[in-house]
């Protein structure tokens, strides 16, 4: 196998989606990846309407064989208090399986790739990145989410404050199941933790169920996933019994400040570059904007990878996602009486937590098409 132009290290959204647009452009890509595809990844699996735009998909497109839940309305609430709903009257965001999203876009971008085979001992030589003893690139992509080798190179792997730690499970609905989960397809649900650490979540996407829970503290992860589901079980929300295949996942938010991005012949992605939104930690769409703001970058810089020639890609993420800060910490009683007033009222739940927060209603999506045309008038 031939030496690539670039060697994209993660074969998820951001690496695929990438893939796609540098290849646009005419570049040898090779993505590797650990895990044999199609493979499931734990994630809620919730999106908009614009993330698939900036993957350049129609719902219609995505629909056909594939699972797509359109989403209307919203229960919420704070976990061990009362919930409201809040309903659109029209789809506003979808649920997918990650499953079918992740093989799809790893097939769309056309990329070489090998899968199964993780990246290991990746080392500079001679101005060029070195990984095994076969292979050599001039520039190497992270895209492999947090535990991601090429961002350990970049950054300290100690775990910052800034990272959300989630347990997750998923899995089909028998009918018995079906008939005693009280959880609609159209209306996701949402709980927010009392200390306002994290929240969790129960949704359907077609004949399956997707229950989670994300926190910023990881000491008592598994007792506030018990408390949440003890939570669900009283209001009837999930059937009596579940399956014990639980996941892990972790990532980081956009909060966390110092994070390298880029260095000589080196980019990071998605959530391996930290980039996941703060208010809900959505990270799909995040992972796609960022993968096309690489491109733009990688062929404004024809061929010359030192970091200086990679640092437009960090201006572009601030541009963008605006600059990393550290996020304002509450005392617990304080962020307690804050959540309740907040999802108390019908007016902040829509506006601020919803269209704000989750919809991103505010954010124009980006066009890969645009990318490309821009990078090749450049």
């Amino acid at each position: 196998m031939r030496n690539p132009d670039v060697l994209i290290v993660g074969a998820g959204p951001a690496g695929s989606c990438c893939a796609a647009r540098l290849r646009a452009l005419g570049l040898d890509v090779l993505i590797r990846d650990q895990s044999v595809f199609p493979r499931d990844k734990p994630c809620a699996g919730w999106i908009t309407p614009g993330t698939l735009e900036t993957a350049g998909l129609s719902t219609e497109e995505y629909a056909r064989g594939r699972t797509l839940q359109a989403f209307t309305a919203f229960r919420t609430g704070v976990i061990g208090g009362r919930d409201r709903i809040t309903d659109y009257g029209k789809p506003v965001s979808f649920g997918l399986r990650r499953l079918e999203f992740d093989q799809l876009l790893l097939e769309r971008s056309g990329a070489r790739s090998l899968t199964g085979v993780p990246v290991t001992r990746l080392r500079r030589v001679e101005g060029s990145w070195v990984w095994g003893e076969e292979f050599r690139t001039p520039l190497v992509i992270g895209a492999a989410g947090h535990f991601c080798p090429v961002s350990r190179v970049l950054n300290d792997p100690r775990d910052p404050a800034a990272l959300v730690v989630t347990q997750e499970l998923e899995f089909r609905l028998d009918a018995r199941q079906r008939a005693e989960c009280r959880v609609l397809p159209e209306m996701p649900e949402l709980y927010a933790c009392s200390d306002l650490k994290g929240y969790g979540w129960c949704l359907r996407k077609g004949e399956y169920l997707n229950i989670g829970l994300g926190r910023r503290d990881r000491r008592r992860l598994p007792v506030h996933v018990a408390e949440f589901l003890a939570f669900l079980a009283r209001g009837g929300r999930i059937p009596a019994q579940l399956p014990s295949r639980w996941r892990g996942h972790a990532y980081l938010l956009y909060e966390a400040s110092g994070r390298r991005f880029v260095d000589d012949g080196l980019l990071l992605i998605g959530d391996a570059a930290g980039l996941a939104a703060p208010g809900s930690g959505e990270g799909i769409r995040p992972a796609l904007e960022s993968a096309l703001l690489a491109a733009e970058t990688i062929a404004a810089a024809r061929g010359r990878f030192r970091r200086s020639d990679l640092e437009p890609y960090v201006q572009a993420l601030r541009a963008r996602f605006g600059p990393p800060g550290s996020r304002l910490e509450l005392p617990g009683p304080v962020a307690s009486l804050v959540g309740r007033c907040l999802l108390g009222s019908g007016w902040l739940t829509r506006r601020v937590v919803l269209d704000r927060g989750f919809l991103r209603t505010g954010r124009a999506p980006m066009r890969p098409t645009a990318v490309v045309s821009a990078s090749r008038a450049a």
